[in-house]
């Protein structure tokens, strides 16, 4: 039988005076406990005492991690001293050498079986998410269950759901927009099933801001996660990551080459052809492909944008004569065959088709 070890990460501290006022967020091995404390390991001392009030408790097994299991990192030397302490899911691994993790948003790592030890149970995490996900459920009028990209009907007090039924994202959220009590469960076979309320499908659209507010968050958004991801891998000399933009065929490859090395892996961003191509949200989608991270939904769901702005590559003209232009100015584009007149006579209002490309790299947005 595989030996279980304990461990113990501080959530606060109930008085100002107990010695890990200033350790929250930290983890210590357990040597013993009672009804009403934990006596941990500090250093190489014994005799510090945290209140089970303050903590929560961390039990684990030293034996190679299982793909879908959580391990606790606790070798702080090398690659993983940035994820020390971290509760990661493992995403390959069952050899004889290691195992593959991944840290929500960011790209895998591998760890030695000495640096981590598989999570068997967190009690005070699993016991309050339990009862709290069973409320959730018991008090919705409508629960669909996420299996990949499809909702399943798990529910349905008003009936108007077919339980077991098949539901596109779109249906769920725009369900959950017009519907009171709502709960989403994400099933996926590496977490725990878990209910989320509609709030967090609803955060995506924000029904209090219009379409093109919302398209201008998603955009910045992407600019930020591309930034960030470029730099963390540049720092840390995991990948040199560059882009293939192809604007005539609307699609984006992101090329993570690992360093000193002809290791490469690619991911492909396709604009649909009745979207809008955006450079920043399609260099975001490809990178999260080539570094094996899950895209954000909003990023594969944003809106269209409804409004033309300096920069943007528009169809205008008439229905016979579609034309590519790009808007050089508030009223004023650019484009093959257009002659000053005609240009001034296109206006969005009466000409304009659609945005085909609001990237906007050149006038720096």
């Amino acid at each position: 039988m595989t030996e279980t070890k304990k461990y113990v990460r501080i959530l606060k501290a109930g008085e100002s005076s107990f010695w890990y006022t200033d350790k929250i967020g930290e983890v210590f091995e357990v040597v013993r406990e009672d009804g009403t404390d934990y006596e941990v390991l500090r250093g190489c001392r014994i005799g510090y005492y945290v209140s089970k009030e303050d903590a929560e408790l961390i039990v684990t097994e030293e034996r190679p991690a299982k793909v879908g299991e959580k391990v606790l990192i606790l070798d702080d030397f090398n690659e993983p001293k940035y994820m020390l302490h971290d509760e990661v899911p493992v995403i390959v691994g069952g050899d004889k050498h290691g195992v593959a993790v991944r840290k929500l948003g960011e790209w895998p790592i591998y760890l030695n079986h000495e640096q981590y030890e598989v999570i068997v149970n967190n009690e005070v995490k699993n016991e309050e998410a339990n009862e709290m996900n069973k409320m959730l459920v018991d008090q919705a009028k409508t629960v669909f269950e996420r299996k990949d990209d499809k909702y399943f009907g798990y529910k349905s007090r008003l009936g108007d759901i077919v339980i077991g039924g098949a539901y596109s994202y779109a249906f769920v959220v725009h369900y959950a927009k017009t519907n009171e009590d709502v709960v989403i469960i994400p099933g996926d076979v590496n977490t725990v099933t878990t209910p989320v309320c509609t709030t967090e499908e609803e955060r995506l659209w924000k029904p209090e801001k219009t379409a093109q507010e919302r398209r201008d968050e998603i955009v910045e958004q992407a600019k930020a996660d591309v930034e960030r991801l470029r730099t963390n891998n540049r720092l840390w000399r995991t990948f040199d990551i560059t882009f293939d933009i192809n604007r005539e065929n609307r699609t984006v490859e992101a090329i993570a080459k690992k360093v000193f090395s002809r290791t490469a892996f690619y991911g492909t961003a396709i604009c649909a052809p009745d979207d809008c191509f955006n450079e920043h949200i399609g260099k975001a989608i490809a990178l999260h492909r080539a570094l094996g991270l899950e895209v954000p939904d909003e990023y594969l769901n944003a809106p269209q944008p409804t409004e033309v702005r300096v920069g943007d590559v528009v169809e205008c003209g008439s229905l016979k004569d579609v034309r590519h232009v790009k808007v050089v100015a508030d009223g004023e584009y650019i484009g093959t065959g257009l002659d000053k007149a005609v240009i001034s006579s296109i206006t969005v209002k009466h000409r304009l088709i659609r945005i085909i490309d609001d990237s906007r790299t050149e006038v720096g947005e």
